[in-house]
C-alpha cells in the first residue's frame, strides 16, 4: 500500500509549485496592470484636470465611517488664476528646489536621512511631484509598498505633465483643512477671496497650514509663516 502511495507525494508538491507560480504570475500581472493604469492617469491628467483623488475619498469614506458630518469644498481653478504669491509661498514651504529636480530632492532626502540617524527628523524630504502621487493614488497612509509605487510613479508624473502642470494640480488638489481643496477653496474658506487676490502674508500662512491641514489655522502660524516669507525674500519672490 506504501509503494502505491509514493507517486502521489511528488504529484501533490508539483500541484502546489504549479499553484503558487501561477499565483506570482497572475499577481504580477495586476501589479502591472494597476501600475499602467496610474501611469496613464497621469498622462490623462495632462488635459483633464482631477475629478476627485485619493486623499479625497479617504475623507469621505472615514466620514461615513464615524458618523461625522462631511462638505466637500473643491473647486480646480488654471494656475493663472492662482496668485503668484500663494504659488511661490507653497513652493518655498513645501519644495524649495522644485524647479531644480527631477521629482527627488536627493539633497532633502540625505538630510532627513541623517536626521533620522540622529534621532529625530525635523524636516520632510518629499516633493510636490511626489505628494501630487501620493494624493491621487495612495491618500495619507504610510507603507513600503506605497513609497514604492510612489517612486515608479514620479518620474512618469515629471515627464508627462511638466512642471507647470504639476503645480497647478497640486495647488488645486491639496488638502487645506477639514473638507477644504485647492487654493480657490482656501483662500475662500479663510479669507473670503478668491485665489488670484489673495495677499502676500496670508499666501505664507495658507502655506504655512499644508504640512498638518486638519491641525493647523493660518492664524496661529505667525513664526512660520515669517519663515517661508524670508524664504522667498531671498529668493526674490
Amino acid at each position: 500500500m506504501s509503494v502505491t502511495e509514493r507517486p502521489d507525494i511528488p504529484s501533490k508538491t508539483l500541484l502546489r509549485k504549479g499553484f503558487l507560480r501561477s499565483f506570482v504570475r497572475w499577481l504580477v500581472i495586476g501589479v502591472v496592470l494597476v501600475w499602467s493604469l496610474a501611469a496613464l492617469i497621469l498622462l490623462a491628467s495632462r488635459w483633464i484636470d482631477p475629478p476627485t483623488t485619493a486623499v479625497h475619498m479617504q475623507r469621505r469614506l472615514q466620514s461615513w465611517i464615524h458618523h461625522t458630518a462631511y462638505h466637500e469644498r473643491y473647486k480646480f481653478i488654471p494656475l493663472s488664476q492662482i496668485s503668484p504669491d500663494l504659488q511661490h509661498a507653497v513652493i518655498s514651504a513645501e519644495d524649495a528646489r522644485f524647479y531644480q529636480h527631477h521629482g527627488f530632492d536627493w539633497d532633502q532626502i540625505q538630510i532627513a536621512a541623517e536626521d533620522d540617524l540622529e534621532g529625530g527628523r525635523t524636516r520632510g524630504a518629499s516633493t510636490i511631484t511626489q505628494q501630487l502621487v501620493k494624493n491621487l493614488f495612495f491618500g495619507t497612509g504610510r507603507s513600503i509598498l506605497r513609497k514604492g509605487a510612489e517612486f515608479t510613479l514620479v518620474p512618469v508624473a515629471e515627464l508627462v505633465l511638466g512642471k507647470r502642470r504639476i503645480l497647478e494640480i497640486y495647488l488645486n488638489v491639496v488638502e487645506w483643512g477639514p473638507g477644504i481643496y485647492g487654493a480657490d477653496s482656501a483662500c475662500r474658506y479663510y479669507d473670503g477671496t478668491a485665489a488670484r487676490s489673495v495677499g502676500r502674508e496670508q499666501a505664507a500662512r495658507l502655506a504655512a497650514i499644508l504640512p498638518a491641514p486638519l491641525k493647523r489655522r493660518p492664524e496661529r502660524m505667525n513664526r512660520y509663516s515669517a519663515l517661508i516669507l524670508e524664504r522667498m525674500r531671498q529668493v526674490g519672490w
